[in-house]
């Protein structure tokens, strides 16, 4: 449940979400900084050290004082008496306070600086942590978690983590410090002086609670419209032609005047509840100056203290009443911190990828990308590169063929909801298998199968008699080239993303690729041609996209291809020159083709029927056209539609 604002200052006025369980995540983030933990200790324990520096300060000001009002003139049986000030006391008092003063500020500047080395390092230790948990998670993962709350991990959660991680601990010992040495100095001092200034506090910290507790509601109200605006706005923005071609202007109007009243009602209370704290905190603060002065002039005049228990005094209420606002703040910021590590945390224990034998014994496991381990292949020994697809039993290169064998293939995302039940196909090296049915068949499921982006439940994939789990994921994946119908293009040259992850890759093999596509003229047209960076400036539409991702599969010149609808954000005159392209392309390889348009795969060797995760039909297009069956009825009707 979110928590108001406590006091002022980085934060206030902002609601905080609370950990599930706050001492098992602190517990979890103390061990993984554990080799920190030294340097924390003697960070808290300087930070400690210069507030022990504050608190003295007052007392040396009040001996001071007392130093100076000795020299001040007297009243002895009503004639003045001159005395002189011992300007060498004072002197002396005076280089002690800059010394303890100084001292202050070194150890505090030296605290601040360790603490915040060491959360940025444990900030950076959490990013690459999530870096490297990413490569280990399986596919569905992401299909139950949004990309958006992964990014908000790596980002929002750890900046969280780093900021208040370092700021709250700090600020906590030195409250704790602050507050625990000014009431020990104040007792020391004067023990009626300090009970009055108490009483004045605790009035104060009365209402404060009471500020904090009627305001809270306001400030989770303030939240949840403000998470109303900024989702109507993204909403309408996003589909502004749609709002503008439905006449919903209007109804978008009163929609968002409503969620922008509401923010306000609940944002003006909120923020003005929250603006009492600091008068309230001066006026606490006043108060306590008020009741020393009375009661303090009161005992002086009695004789029972000396003047420079009042200065002290003085001093010291502001010490003792600071403390319990960065107190409230500091706990706060830590409530938050650990709310950010328990998502943190929960997302780096998720279940990982089985462990694959077959990389550990060959030395590439660990932390390192696919592409290091696929690297490391060249220089394996022979008897252990003999184990992976493309070598020979000697462990020498051999071209992989292509021929893959699905045996009684069984898949479910979840254990009791099976999707793929009893899949059994043999596609020859070079053979064209194109995969259709209607929505939720399970034609993408297969192709992820194929690649091991999944598991199986039951039965074996294998390619050119190997079975793919007996192999490293990265050494299947490398026999793989893909086209989809959802492109991609990361920030790079045009270079780069044609070349992406494919070592040794020459320019004419990019130019040729482009070529083939029919990207290339618009590529040299553009500012520095196949050096122009792509960002979310760049100009290409979806369809050059998609040329792009298609060139990219053909300069991987994998031996087994995937497409998926490659063809779906072209034209007609765009598609007819892809087509030729891809007929090139597939030539002497494995294909596997996954259609909506069946009159794109009727040249296929071999048509799958897919429907309810099994293959009710198999067969050219003439054979099932002639059978009567399934494909009959979608092709028939795809064909009336079109025509």
């Amino acid at each position: 449940m979110p928590r108001g604002p406590m006091g002022h200052g980085p934060g206030a006025g902002r609601t905080v979400e609370k950990p599930a369980d706050f001492g098992k995540t602190m517990g979890k983030l103390v061990d993984y900084c554990r080799n920190y933990i030294p340097v924390i200790i003697v960070a808290l324990v300087l930070g400690a050290a210069g507030t022990v520096c504050q608190i003295i300060g007052p007392d040396k000001l009040k001996d001071m004082t007392n130093e100076i009002v000795k020299g001040l003139p007297a009243i002895v049986n009503g004639r003045p008496v001159m005395n002189s000030v011992d300007l060498t006391a004072v002197g002396r008092i005076a280089w002690m306070l800059v010394a303890l003063y100084v001292g202050y500020a070194v150890l505090s500047y030296v605290q601040s600086w360790m603490m915040a080395n060491v959360t940025q390092r444990t900030a950076q230790r959490l990013r690459e942590s999530i870096s490297v948990k990413i490569n280990k998670l399986p596919l569905k993962y992401f299909d139950k978690v949004s990309y958006g709350d992964v990014l908000s991990r790596i980002t929002n959660d750890v900046d969280a983590i780093g900021q208040t991680l370092g700021q709250s601990l700090g600020s906590l010992i030195t409250s704790v410090t602050l507050f625990v040495g000014a009431l020990v100095m104040m007792f020391y001092n004067n023990v009626i002086m300090t009970l009055c200034a108490i009483g004045a506090s605790l009035l104060g910290l009365v209402l404060m609670m009471g500020i904090m507790k009627a305001s809270q509601k306001y400030f989770v109200r303030q939240q949840a419209a403000l998470g109303d605006v900024n989702g109507h706005v993204e909403e309408m923005y996003a589909g502004h032609l749609i709002v503008k071609a439905y006449n919903g202007e209007a109804d978008s109007i009163r929609r968002f005047e409503k969620y922008n009243a509401d923010l306000y009602e609940s944002g003006w209370k909120s923020q003005f509840l929250s603006g009492l704290m600091m008068p309230l905190m001066n006026f606490v603060g006043n108060l306590g100056y008020v009741v020393v002065c009375v009661v303090g002039a009161a005992l002086a005049m009695d004789g029972q203290i000396e003047f420079g228990v009042i200065v002290a005094f003085m001093m010291y209420i502001r010490l003792f009443t600071q403390p319990l606002s960065q107190f409230a703040q500091a706990f706060q910021n830590l409530q938050r911190c650990a709310a950010a590590a328990e998502r943190v945390f929960g997302f780096l224990e998720e279940p990982e990828m089985a462990e694959e034998p077959a990389k550990a014994e060959f030395g590439l496991g660990g932390a390192g990308s696919e592409g290091a381990e696929r690297g490391a292949a060249a220089s394996m020994p022979a008897a252990q590169r003999a184990r992976l697809l493309g070598y020979d039993a000697q462990g020498r290169p051999q071209p992989v063929r292509g021929d893959v064998e699905f045996s009684h293939v069984r898949f479910g995302y979840e254990p009791d909801k099976p999707v793929i039940h009893d899949f059994s196909a043999s596609v020859k090296a070079g053979q064209k298998v194109a995969i259709v049915g209607p929505t939720g068949a399970g034609k993408t499921t297969m192709v992820n199968l194929l690649m091991r982006f999944y598991e199986i439940s039951g039965g074996s994939i294998s390619i050119d008699g190997v079975d793919t789990k007996s192999v490293p994921r990265w050494n299947v994946h490398d026999q793989f080239s893909m086209v989809l119908q959802d492109t991609w293009v990361f920030r790079g040259t045009v270079r780069e993303n044609i070349a992406y992850s494919k070592p040794g890759v020459t320019d004419e093999q990019i130019v040729a690729a482009c070529r083939a596509v029919g990207l290339d003229h618009y590529i040299q047209s553009l500012p520095d041609g196949y050096d122009t960076v792509l960002d979310d400036k760049s100009t290409l539409s979806a369809g050059q996209k998609q040329l792009l991702t298609i060139a990219r599969a053909m300069v991987q010149d994998a031996p087994i291809l995937i497409l998926d609808e490659a063809t779906s954000s072209v034209d007609t005159r765009t598609e007819e020159l892809i087509q030729k392209a891809m007929d090139a392309l597939t030539v002497g390889r494995t294909s596997f083709v996954i259609a909506h348009r069946l009159s794109t795969i009727r040249d296929a060797d071999m048509i799958l029927v897919m429907n309810h995760g099994d293959v009710i039909e198999r067969g050219t297009h003439e054979e099932l056209l002639a059978a009567g069956g399934f494909y009959a009825d979608l092709y028939n009707s795809q064909f009336t539609l079109t025509s």
